[in-house]
């Protein structure tokens, strides 16, 4: 794909910065259409000329579709809708399976196993009793017990029996399964190989038409009624749209990122308008014209922005050309992920359509950048900045009542901990913050999410692809997937959209994937989703397996967790005393551990050297410093620290003896933040500062950096 370069008139830019400011503080639901006025009435005339114009173009330049060629390919579609059907009949026999070992499961142990739990608790209260009303009591739930006893054992031999029945039904399931999987391959291709018969493969592969087909499939979104509604306000929003039809690379852009949000062409433009007026720059620069297109089209129809229960002023929706402003300023600070550089105008959408402030996103930047570097710096993109959710934000909902209305939604979700939903929020807002596209991807019972990495996107947080939807226009996520794919393929892609877009044009419904609808699914979009189909196939693009499946409602995950990899230098270790006696002992001056154990993990700080982070999960370990100083006496022992959450302290004793000193550690909403200070009572030479944490509630994670020790006044 060429750079885009942004040709809007800026004639239209610059009068609307000279009128109005060049972004308006908070954006209001798009009215009502206003009836057309009489120029109105004739801009309409106008446009629907045009596209009837474009439509006899177009069709004059497409092939003469083959009468037996078409018969075969409705044939071969045919065989593939027949061999889906077989697999479904077929899968119904696994089901009855997979539902028979639960239900037997179920019947051995919550039912069976928990009567004779209680049982035993029964017999155990029974003789403890010591009145005659326990007694009774414990007696009457020894009877029940017994009785749900007898009633599991009864069901578990029925269950087994339909069990085995199954089995015995469905004996050669797996092959079945098998062969029907073979035959629905076999029938995808058949019907792949019917299409590429067809002979419409020169007009997919070639850009002649591209320039028309763009401009229709856009006036066909944006309506030549919504359109003539649009420009009849004046001669600005006329000049608008009249530079977005005279742009051929900006429709085709348009069109090949999905359209504008609503199919609010016009408030598009204004806003891309706008955001020349505020970054000229972005008109002739690649990364920032897509990322102002992006924005443009996803905030076309105002985007409802989430602010703190307590800031009641606070913008309604949110800004676009702030949003624009607030990742140029992270791009250029080299803020964002790496892969940003790369982004698509349609990846980019993804990112940009957070309903957070941008502020919060730079806190969010800001929070991880402090608190967890290692997962900014990790190299695995598939958890790379949301293993946030897997490390430090707790599953539960019990103290989601603590959350404060000063703080922000994210913040408290750091603070508080959640269940799956409020965990794939702040999954999908931290990517958002360093620029990875993300949507939220639900299945049954159940919130997770989707992010993008440079081999492609991957589920995080829930089931594989296949097993939810995403709330787009995609419908299902293996739909969603599919086109991710075939998009990765870059020019290639194109040939997906022109059969939508010629489908646009022959009065189709754009369909986005065969998983997508129930009905048949016309030509022209049969052909688009079989050419994404074969592009998949050809290129061998590869499907990501799931992450995070046993933490979607959980706090510990099997999957191996990796630790950065930092060598502890003695300059790390260094411990300085200042001319006023103030000793500065950094955080990786432990005399235990020395190197990284999964609990206590060391790693690079934006503060420099090195910090300590102390896992939310680990059990409490201690850590210890051996400290010299000049002689005995009290001294004051304050830390610098980074905390998500609150109720933490540390418990410190020293030399291994007495009570243990409690450093209380500030809700620092994972900023750097110095602690109060404590008395510690030291010999004079060497002291031994051991280390726990303490919690009030849930344990929580914390990082430090450095301890300062002074002599008492």
């Amino acid at each position: 794909m060429k750079p885009i370069i942004l040709r809007l008139a800026m004639p239209f830019a610059a009068s609307l910065a000279l009128t109005a400011p060049a972004h308006a503080a908070k954006q209001a639901p798009a009215a009502p259409a206003a009836p057309l006025t009489e120029s109105g009435e004739a801009l309409l005339a106008q446009y629907t000329a045009r596209m009837e114009s474009l439509k006899a173009d177009i069709l004059k330049a497409l092939p003469t579709l083959d009468a037996a060629k078409m018969d075969a390919y409705n044939k071969a579609r045919a065989a593939e809708t027949a061999a889906q059907a077989a697999l479904a009949e077929v899968e119904k026999g696994q089901g009855e399976i997979k539902k028979g070992h639960g239900l037997v499961g179920h019947a051995k142990g919550k039912w069976i196993g928990g009567a004779q739990k209680a049982i035993t608790a029964a017999q155990a209260e029974l003789k403890a009793a010591k009145t005659d009303g326990q007694k009774a009591a414990a007696r009457k739930k020894l009877t029940e017990a017994e009785e749900d006893l007898k009633a599991g054992q009864r069901a578990l031999v029925e269950r087994q029996a339909a069990l085995d029945a199954a089995l015995k039904k469905y004996a050669h399931i797996e092959a079945d399964i098998a062969k029907a999987r073979a035959d629905l391959s076999k029938a995808k291709a058949g019907t792949v190989a019917a299409v590429d018969k067809m002979g419409v493969a020169n007009v997919l592969q070639s850009d002649k038409l591209d320039a028309k087909l763009a401009a229709y499939v856009v006036m066909a979104h944006a309506t030549p009624n919504g359109l003539a509604t649009f420009s009849q306000q004046g001669s600005k929003q006329k000049g608008l749209i009249d530079s977005m039809l005279s742009d051929d690379p900006l429709l085709i852009e348009f069109a090949l990122a999905d359209g504008a949000s609503g199919g609010n062409y016009g408030k598009a433009m204004e806003i891309l308008d706008a955001i020349l007026v505020a970054s000229p720059e972005a008109g002739n620069d690649d990364t920032l014209g897509k990322l102002a297109v992006a924005v443009a089209l996803e905030h076309a129809t105002p985007i409802k922005q989430r602010n703190a229960d307590s800031a009641t002023d606070a913008p309604e929706f949110v800004d676009p050309v702030q949003r624009f402003l607030a990742y140029r300023k992270a791009f250029r600070n080299k803020e964002l992920d790496p892969s940003f550089d790369d982004l698509t105008i349609f990846d980019l959408r993804f990112v940009v359509d957070g309903e957070e402030p941008d502020e919060i996103a730079a806190w969010g930047r800001q929070m991880l950048a402090n608190y967890r570097p290692d997962q900014i710096l990790t190299a695995d993109e598939r958890w790379r900045y949301v293993e946030l959710v897997r490390s430090d934000i707790r599953y539960g909902s019990q103290d989601n009542r603590f959350d404060q209305p000063e703080l922000h939604f994210f913040q408290n979700i750091l603070k508080n901990g959640g269940v799956c939903g409020r965990r794939a929020f702040i999954g999908r807002f931290i990517l958002r913050a360093f620029g990875v596209p993300t949507t939220a991807r639900p299945q049954p019972g159940h919130a997770a999410l989707v992010h993008r990495t440079s081999d492609g996107w991957v589920v995080c947080l829930g089931g594989g692809w296949g097993a939810g939807t995403t709330k787009l226009g995609y419908k299902k996520d293996l739909d969603f997937l599919a086109t991710t794919q075939a998009r990765s393929l870059g020019k290639d892609y194109l040939q997906v959209k022109r059969a939508h877009w010629i489908g646009t044009v022959m009065g189709e419904a754009m369909v986005y994937g065969f998983h997508s609808t129930r009905g048949d699914i016309p030509f022209w979009n049969t052909v688009a989703l079989n050419t994404q189909r074969g592009l998949i196939d050809s290129n061998k693009i590869k499907t990501l397996a799931a992450v995070g499946e046993d933490i979607g409602e959980a706090n510990v995950t099997k999957e191996k967790v990796g630790i950065i990899k930092v060598k502890l230098t003695e300059d790390d270790r260094k411990i300085t005393r200042d001319t006023n006696g103030a000793i500065t002992i950094p955080a990786a001056a432990t005399t235990e551990p020395t190197k990284s154990n999964g609990k206590i993990i060391f790693m690079p700080s934006n503060r420099g050297g090195l910090q300590l982070h102390y896992e939310r999960n680990a059990t409490n370990p201690p850590f210890t410093y051996t400290i010299n100083v000049p002689k005995g006496g009290k001294y004051e022992l304050s830390a610098m620290v980074c905390t998500p959450s609150w109720q933490q302290s540390l418990l410190i004793t020293v030399n291994g003896s007495g009570e243990p000193v409690k450093l209380p550690l500030p809700h620092t909403v994972g900023m750097w933040e110095s602690t109060g200070s404590v008395i510690l009572d030291l010999k004079p030479g060497g002291n031994t500062l051991r280390m726990t944490r303490h919690s009030d509630g849930q344990a929580k994670g914390f990082s430090i950096h450095r301890f300062t020790l002074k002599p008492a006044k």
